[in-house]
């Protein structure tokens, strides 16, 4: 099996530190020589298997006539098939399917030679009927007879067939172009192969490609360098692409209409790539050669500085692309507030999304869970409220994301009515199925003991089609727990287990509250065997709920277990004086001094 690019040796660096700028003074012969040793390793490590010299055809097949077609005219063999005749087969949409059947008769006529004009015209009829084996016939004849199409026709030829998947076909094309020492339609089709492989995502391909054309001394034009620093660029080689693109820059007819495009690959490559400044280096250097960087260009330098954290740079880049009309980008728009909320001015992302409403680009709803997230984190729950009305009266309209983040925030801050109305506003638009959002309203009505919603809201929750999850029933659990309503718990439990709902610590904790609580001590220890069968760890909700049911029980054996399994950990006065207690009232006293030489407790907090 061929090898992935990930298993390739590593490339070399072409500079002596990662952060060589692309102006690098490096004589050409020298670039030249590593970007061959690059292209070495790529064809002896990453080899593609479609382009591995045992699928390409030593010899195409001989000629063959097919089987379906129509009768030729009657007057084509008495007067010889000429190469005018044959074009003007193909010439005609109601004969054309004749062409190459005569053609191929035409072959074993004495003395007969195919033309140029011929060969390009059955390659574009071929072409257009998608009948490649009579394209790889065709395609050995250019190499028996010593003709080609037009070079237009060449470089279509071989787009066409890697688009179609025919890699063989297209390296047979190339070769006989190389054989044939055509050199301007060679290079043409080499940078057509290129542009068609990057198209594929076949980059590695793209890069072989390049190699063989260095080595056959072709005159690359700028699509092939552009095709070549976009493949090195995907293939995570910047170094690579700062020589090729130093390359580019030697040749006489740089600058082209075409540099701005490159200007923009050169650019991303540095961005992917983590060097933020060297893309902000290639940017000034387009503009000292009078060139002017577009929109793509401004939005994927700026869009690295904000990820490379660089505030100041990306702040300044970004307001000179302002003033020229130059920011478009939704993607970028969100670097810019991930990198204001890392560096804590929150404030400054209400001031990006009043940036992309006055642009008249819609705020994303990822943009906007960020801003209220980071208010949320950098300045509490009421500031992160304000900056949602800031956001929604300027006209950004929230997604499925931000309403559940701000019913969640509107739920911590107990503000049930403010929760309802935007729960009913997100139900409105049509984000009827968001489990996060059920979930915040169900804890809502658990905390403040209204059941009754909180059933009406999972009813609702099912009939939308939206799944409860562990946290919506831990919710309604919890809140019968606090209840001391057993029996609704215990139908909650057994419908999460219909459910496949797999129960946790939370889950067994308010399962045992609500039985402990109803007085059906049995049920919670045989819910407290089952929780340890699991594997779980105890924690102090759990210990303080059982060591109560142990107590009530007098099974001390089993406070004894539960109390060494917690060993090392401060317990809470209540629950360590309950404890106490009770060994004490059974006359334990040598276990009443095992736990206060073993355990202390904390105060609890008021």
């Amino acid at each position: 099996m061929a090898k992935c690019y990930s298993d390739c040796p590593p490339i070399p660096p072409l500079h002596p530190s990662r952060r060589t700028p692309p102006q690098s003074h490096a004589s050409p012969h020298a670039i030249r020589r590593q970007l061959a040793s690059f292209v070495l390793q790529c064809s002896r490590s990453c080899a593609s298997p479609l382009l591995e010299p045992k699928n390409l055809p030593d010899e195409f097949p001989a000629a063959a006539v097919p089987a379906a077609a129509p009768p030729m005219p009657d007057a084509a063999p008495k007067l010889g098939i000429s190469n005018k005749f044959i074009r003007g087969l193909c010439g005609d949409p109601q004969t054309e399917q004749l062409a190459f059947e005569c053609y191929r008769r035409a072959l074993l006529q004495p003395g007969f030679l195919p033309e140029k004009k011929t060969a390009n015209a059955l390659t574009v009829q071929l072409l257009r009927a998608k009948q490649w084996s009579s394209l790889e016939l065709l395609v050995g004849d250019f190499r028996a007879y010593g003709v080609l199409p037009e070079k237009r026709t060449c470089a279509r030829l071989v787009a066409c067939c890697i688009r179609a998947r025919r890699f063989a076909l297209a390296e047979a094309v190339l070769g006989v172009l190389l054989e044939a020492k055509k050199v301007a339609p060679a290079a043409t089709a080499f940078a057509a192969a290129m542009l068609a492989y990057n198209k594929l995502h076949m980059y590695r391909n793209t890069v072989l490609l390049y190699g063989q054309a260095r080595v056959a001394r072709l005159p690359l034009n700028a699509d092939a360098y552009r095709a070549a620093m976009a493949a090195c660029g995907e293939l995570g080689e910047p170094d690579m692409v700062a020589s090729l693109f130093s390359l580019y820059r030697s040749q006489k007819w740089y600058p082209t209409d075409t540099s701005t495009e490159t200007y923009a690959i050169v650019c991303d490559a540095f961005g992917k790539a983590g060097r933020a400044m060297d893309a902000l280096r290639c940017l000034r250097e387009m503009e000292a050669d009078g060139l002017s960087p577009n929109a793509a260009i401004y939005s994927s330098v700026v869009g690295a500085l904000a990820d490379a954290r660089e505030k100041a740079a990306a702040e300044d880049l970004y307001h000179e692309a302002w003033d020229n009309k130059m920011l478009g980008d939704p993607d970028m728009f969100l670097k810019l507030t991930v990198m204001h909320v890392e560096a804590g001015v929150v404030e400054e992302t209400v001031e990006v999304a009043k940036d992309m409403r006055q642009i008249g680009l819609r705020v994303t709803d990822c943009i906007l869970s960020t801003i209220i997230n980071g208010f949320v984190k950098r300045r509490g729950l009421k500031p992160a409220i304000r900056a949602y009305d800031k956001l929604v009266f300027i006209g950004c309209e929230p997604g499925q994301v931000t309403y559940a983040m701000v019913i969640n925030v509107y739920c911590r801050l107990g503000r049930s009515d403010r929760a309802e109305a935007v729960f009913s506003e997100m139900i409105g638009r049509g984000f009827d199925k968001c489990v996060v959002a059920y979930g915040s309203m169900i804890s809502m009505y658990g905390k403040i003991r209204r059941a009754s919603e909180a059933m009406k809201m999972l009813a609702m929750m099912k009939q939308k089609g939206c799944e409860p999850n562990v946290f919506v029933y831990n919710s309604l659990l919890d809140m019968h727990g606090r209840l001391g309503n057993a029996k609704q718990a215990e139908k909650l439990w057994k419908e999460m287990a219909r459910r496949k709902v797999r129960p946790d610590r939370i889950s067994y904790t308010a399962i045992i509250l609500a039985n402990n609580r109803a007085g059906e001590l049995e049920r919670c220890m045989e819910l407290y065997q089952e929780f340890r069968e699991t594997g779980a760890k105890v924690d102090k909700a759990m210990a303080g709920l059982m060591a109560g049911v142990f107590s009530k029980r007098s099974r001390f054996n089993e406070l004894i277990e539960l109390l060494k399994d917690m060993n090392g950990t401060k317990l809470d006065r209540r629950l360590y004086m309950s404890v106490l207690r009770s060994l004490r009232d059974a006359g334990l006293e040598v276990h009443v001094k095992w736990l206060q030489s073993n355990f202390t407790f904390v105060e609890e907090k008021t």
